[in-house]
């Protein structure tokens, strides 16, 4: 066979070998996916006061359930505080409650002798006036004595009067504006009970929610600053897959849309719900760099998944198809 009959054959294998190529590629290229990891976002608690660690009550990755006491911080000033203003609040109640009323017994019966005094003194001046009167107009005495007489029985009737309102109103106990006060000040000091109340949750704090001790940083018997984080916690709820979504696909990726992905040793079929789709796009992280993603922007998506897994697993996201209709 010539050199010219063979070297046909040679380029019509090799076109054939370079379409067989370009066909049957993409049957044998791996499926592609989303790289991504297990992110958590920790809640640290503290204590709004400095003051000894009386008790601990978890260690380091315990699992916990909402509303189990963590630690106590030493309670004892507050506790003196809330005291305080319980009794605050006792005296402004007996206030409240006193001022309604009227006057004691005791207090009422000086009333009643002030008008049984002033009532004998108008008797007299009533009396004295009956007979001064006649002598008058027998010429006996002169007329300015009976306006004397006259004058003296109007004033002891004026001193019955004023006895008797003085009564009335002791009886009637404190004016409406009084009460009012008094009831302020009684909203006043239960307002600072529940401070109090709440200032002694606040130094032996409750798990917000079902969580794991993620670290503890200080032991019963240590000395903790005011607002300094004594614990952490890693609550279900806020561990996240995080993965990064090219440009061009994010339209699929909306807000309640469910992605299914992969990690090492997981369970098979694992899903979680999308939550979030960042509004701004950013350049491919450097930690999940790969030759077809290079240089692209992307967007970060974040989704819960429907298992606990641990901070920081790499993870396999497989791409959504389209977007939502």
């Amino acid at each position: 066979m010539t050199r010219r009959r063979i070297l046909p054959l040679v380029l019509l294998a090799l076109g054939a070998a370079i379409v067989a190529g370009l066909v049957l590629a993409p049957r044998f290229r791996p499926a592609r996916t989303l790289s991504g990891y297990i992110e958590g976002e920790p809640l640290y608690l503290a204590a709004p006061v400095a003051g000894t660690v009386r008790a601990m009550h978890v260690v380091r990755g315990q699992a916990v359930k909402a509303g189990q006491a963590l630690f106590v911080v030493d309670p004892s000033q507050l506790q003196a505080q809330r005291d305080q203003a319980g009794a605050e609040q006792a005296a402004a109640q007996a206030q409240a409650q006193d001022v309604r009323k009227g006057q004691r017994p005791v207090e009422v019966a000086v009333f009643e002798a002030n008008i049984a005094a002033a009532e004998a003194r108008a008797r007299d001046a009533h009396a004295d006036l009956r007979r001064v009167e006649p002598l008058v107009r027998q010429g006996w005495y002169a007329p300015a004595r009976l306006d004397d007489a006259r004058s003296a029985a109007q004033a002891a009737d004026a001193q019955v009067r004023a006895a008797r309102r003085q009564r009335d109103a002791a009886l009637l106990g404190a004016r409406e504006d009084q009460i009012r006060a008094a009831d302020a000040r009684v909203a006043q000091a239960g307002a600072a009970v529940a401070g109090a109340e709440a200032r002694l949750d606040d130094v032996a704090p409750r798990a917000p929610e079902a969580a794991r001790v993620e670290d503890v940083f200080f032991q019963a018997g240590e000395w903790a600053p005011a607002n300094q984080p004594i614990l952490s916690l890693l609550p279900d709820g806020r561990i996240k897959v995080r993965f990064f979504v090219p440009e061009r696909e994010l339209a699929a990726y909306r807000l309640g849309r469910t992605v299914r992905f992969s990690c090492d040793g997981c369970a098979k079929g694992l899903t979680a719900r999308i939550e979030y789709v960042s509004p701004r796009p950013e350049f491919t992280p450097p930690v999940i760099y790969s030759r077809d993603a290079r240089d692209r922007l992307v967007y970060l998506v974040e989704a819960r998944p429907n298992v606990r897994l641990n901070p920081g697993q790499p993870v396999d996201v497989e791409p959504l198809a389209g977007p939502l209709k």
